[in-house]
């Protein structure tokens, strides 16, 4: 029995024991699951966070002009630019600055050029200049927020220092030529005659042993490589990629050309050849991009830098302008997006737009924060891409360059004065033209006679130049005061009095019973365009903007006959007519609120009843020296506001160059990028204000300056606004120590790290650095030493009295 019941209790307590031993295995393996599950949903957060960032890849170009992709000219064959852009939203109100380094710091920094110092022109090789290095970037915020930063192409925002190099500035990889202009097979570049050097850098050194290899396919083998190494679930991508084509020197590969055999202009022939080979480039891009997975997470954002040069090859047809001008040629970029996360794809836009609204889009678009980049010129346009809705921008400021102005008038001039003490100087002709030296004339005594100042007439008439003769005082012994006034009885001859029998007839007062009629306001059903001498009364005046977005009617040539993008018409005179008023939204009261900028113009009825035509009468300046009180117009400057543009100063080059004219090239690149003096331009000497409603006339060809003096008032406002915002100019000369001989035979920063900047000081201006600025100790105040200057200033001023 003993037996039995220990047996009984010990078996008990066994499965006692293995209950409680599972109980606690259980338990560990739950404690054990339950925190592998965390980690687990804390890693997919993560990675679901990260799925939000999309991959961003940058696709910029350089020279490429409005006419010059397929879906603008189909004689250009770009077949993959075609179909993204029809697949995606392309972007026709778009614009970018007319040269290369204006662009691309607009793009990287957020801000206008007038605020980077960056004002006047690109930055040479041998200038020690670059983006200001106080300022964030674009790839500095993407790199916050947790992105891979690789840009692979032309840089061309300087590089006299180590610190403005790309590595430096926010990239991570850096591949490509740091100067504007290269070599497509040997990387050599220059800037003049003699100062040539190799530029390919690969992160901060020289990329000796790359010649032979055309750049265009260089650089995408390069992407591809960035793409193939990078984890695209892991982490974000920013990729830039600054292809250096379609920029001179015009050199395609061979086999390019032959589909434009048709051409009959070499230059155009090879031109569009080097458009293909962008074409291509971009398809094995995409095409790596489905590969390796970033695809379906992917925005893809294709641009030019600026306008095309025509004596290059380029076209900006029909658009007025080159390259380097801020006439739409000049500044109306090609662009689109495309990527499947837009909400409204296969659409055109035409929302205002412009490169500067890249940083706080893609900022944001990556969830960074905006908020810690002071002084953004830019908008987030994210929405305005993705659904279609409204642009948030309604004025573009394109420049305001103060050096860009015409020199200063010749003193001597006919009609002018010569100051005292200088003699005035004949114009030089031939000797054939002017004949013999005439005689020198003698010299005559004064004649006290009148018998005596006939004769010496007579002989000084015969020789040539004579001398003005000089006139005679009035002698002492008839002074003026004794002059016998004429009597008053007789009349001046050949002058009949008046009859006294008819008086003048007088006029009539108004009388005071009688009050002026009053102006009674037209109904709604009534209202029609009114000429600029009919007038209109309200009871409350509007102020300028809301005059300036709700514009009079006027008489002007309008632009809506049918003009086709491939053949304006030209010579035929356009028939008058009256420009369409468009309505404003009662919802959006901002001052800047703009006429409809996509759709076409509403009916008049649409009109407001508190927003009515008013007569300007502070807003009237009639003559040029009325602007010129409110803003120099001599100086270079172009700012659009809603569907108005105004130019002051010396645009550039306005013509409209058909494809093509010229085929050779009339000098080399540096003389076409640099700043033109106004000379050149015939019209800037006799006309400085141009303003044109690029809604209605997209082309440029009838200003309306002479005919809306209200609107040109209200834009030099703008221009007033702006300027007192501008950071001074930084263009300093070229240093000698850039040379390339100096190091090794090619193009490298030339200035140590640890000499003073002293030129950076002019780029901070009204932006400040980060938070993070080291603050100056203040010298304590002596009070001792401000005694001692107080007694020797008094001593010496009683020294000076007493001498």
């Amino acid at each position: 029995m003993c037996t039995s019941t220990t047996l009984s209790v010990l078996s008990g307590l066994l499965s006692l024991g293995c209950v409680w031993v599972d109980w606690t295995t259980a338990s560990l393996v739950e404690h054990h699951y339950d925190s592998n599950h965390l980690e687990s949903t804390q890693s997919d957060e993560a990675s679901l966070e990260r799925k939000r960032q999309p991959h961003i890849i940058f696709i910029l170009t350089d020279d490429q002009g409005y006419n010059d992709i397929g879906y603008h000219n189909p004689s250009i064959k770009t077949p993959t630019l075609d179909k993204l852009a029809a697949e995606g939203v392309k972007l026709e109100n778009y614009y970018v600055q007319p040269i290369c380094t204006p662009s691309r710091s607009q793009l990287i920094t957020g801000r206008y050029q007038i605020h980077t110092g960056l004002q006047h022109s690109i930055i040479r090789p041998r200038q020690p200049s670059c983006l200001p290095l106080h300022m964030d970037t674009l790839p500095q915020r993407l790199q916050q927020a947790g992105y891979a930063t690789h840009m692979v192409g032309k840089w061309h925002l300087g590089f006299y220092r180590k610190a403005c190099l790309p590595t430096r500035r926010g990239f991570d990889s850096f591949f490509g030529s740091l100067t504007g202009s290269v070599d497509y097979y040997s990387y050599g570049s220059c800037d003049g005659p003699g100062l040539c050097g190799y530029d390919l850098h690969a992160d901060e050194a020289v990329a000796w042993g790359q010649e032979g290899r055309y750049s265009t396919l260089l650089y995408t083998q390069r992407v591809r490589k960035i793409l193939e190494s990078h984890d695209p679930t892991a982490k974000p991508l920013f990729l830039l990629l600054s292809l250096q084509a379609v920029h001179t020197p015009l050199q395609p590969p061979k086999s390019y050309i032959y589909p434009y055999r048709d051409m009959t202009n070499i230059a155009r022939r090879k031109f569009a050849a080097m458009v293909s080979t962008v074409d291509e480039a971009v398809h094995n891009v995409t095409y790596a991009l489905r590969k390796f997975g970033y695809y379906r997470n992917s925005v893809i954002i294709y641009s030019t830098d600026n306008g095309a040069q025509p004596f290059t090859g380029g076209s900006n047809w029909p658009l007025r302008g080159r390259k380097g001008t801020y006439w739409e040629g000049g500044v109306r970029g090609v662009a689109f997006v495309h990527s499947p996360l837009l909400r409204r794809r296969r659409r055109v836009s035409k929302a205002l737009l412009h490169i500067t609204d890249w940083f706080p889009t893609l900022v944001r678009l990556a969830g960074g924060n905006i908020s810690q980049s002071e002084g953004l010129d830019g908008y987030d346009v994210w929405d305005t891409l993705s659904e279609g809705k409204e642009s948030p921008r309604q004025e573009i400021l394109h420049n305001i360059d103060p050096l860009n102005r015409p020199p200063a008038p010749a003193t001597a001039q006919r009609g002018t004065k010569t100051p005292p003490g200088k003699k005035k100087v004949a114009p030089v002709t031939s000797k054939k033209a002017l004949g013999p030296a005439p005689k020198k004339p003698k010299k005559v005594k004064k004649p006290q006679h009148k018998k005596e100042l006939k004769a010496t007439k007579k002989s000084q008439s015969h020789s040539q130049p004579r001398p003005k003769p000089k006139l005679k005082p009035i002698p002492k012994s008839k002074p003026l005061s004794k002059i016998k006034p004429l009597p008053k009885s007789k009349p001046l001859p050949n002058m009949k009095p008046l009859p006294k029998s008819k008086p003048l007839p007088k006029i009539k007062p108004v009388s005071k019973s009688k009050p002026l009629p009053k102006l009674r306001p037209l109904s709604k059903s009534k209202l029609k365009p009114k000429t600029k001498s009919q007038v209109y009364s309200e009871s409350q005046p509007l102020s300028k903007y809301e005059t300036l977005l709700n514009p009079q009617p006027i008489q002007a040539q309008s632009s809506s006959q049918n003009l086709s993008l491939s053949e304006p018409a030209w010579g035929k005179p356009q028939p008058q007519n009256t420009l369409h008023l468009k309505s404003q939204s009662s919802q959006t009261q901002s001052q800047y609120q703009n006429l409809s900028l996509s759709g076409p113009p509403q009916p008049k009825s649409h009109r407001p009843s508190q927003l009515k035509p008013q007569l300007l009468l502070d807003l009237q300046p009639k003559t040029q020296a009325d602007f010129q009180s409110v803003w120099d117009t001599s100086v270079q400057a172009a700012i659009r506001v809603g569907d108005w543009k105004l130019l002051t100063g010396d645009p550039g080059h306005g013509d409209w160059v058909p494809p093509q004219v010229l085929t050779t090239l009339p000098g080399r690149w540096w003389n076409l990028e640099r700043a033109s003096s106004s000379s050149s331009s015939k019209t800037a000497a006799n006309k400085n204000i141009w303003l044109f409603n690029i809604t209605e006339d997209p082309y440029e060809r009838w200003d309306l300056a002479d005919q809306r003096p209200d609107v040109v008032q209200i834009l030099l406002d703008r221009l007033v606004y702006y300027n007192q915002t501008a950071v001074p100019v930084h263009f300093p000369p070229d240093d000698p120590r850039a040379n390339p001989d100096r190091h090794g035979g090619a193009w490298v920063p030339w200035v140590d790290e640890g000499e003073e900047d002293k030129q950076e000081e002019m780029h901070k201006g009204v932006y400040k650095k980060g938070k993070n600025r080291k603050k100056k100790k203040r010298k304590k105040k002596c009070k001792l030493c401000k005694l001692r200057s107080f007694f020797m200033k008094l001593n010496t001023r009683m020294m000076s009295n007493r001498i």
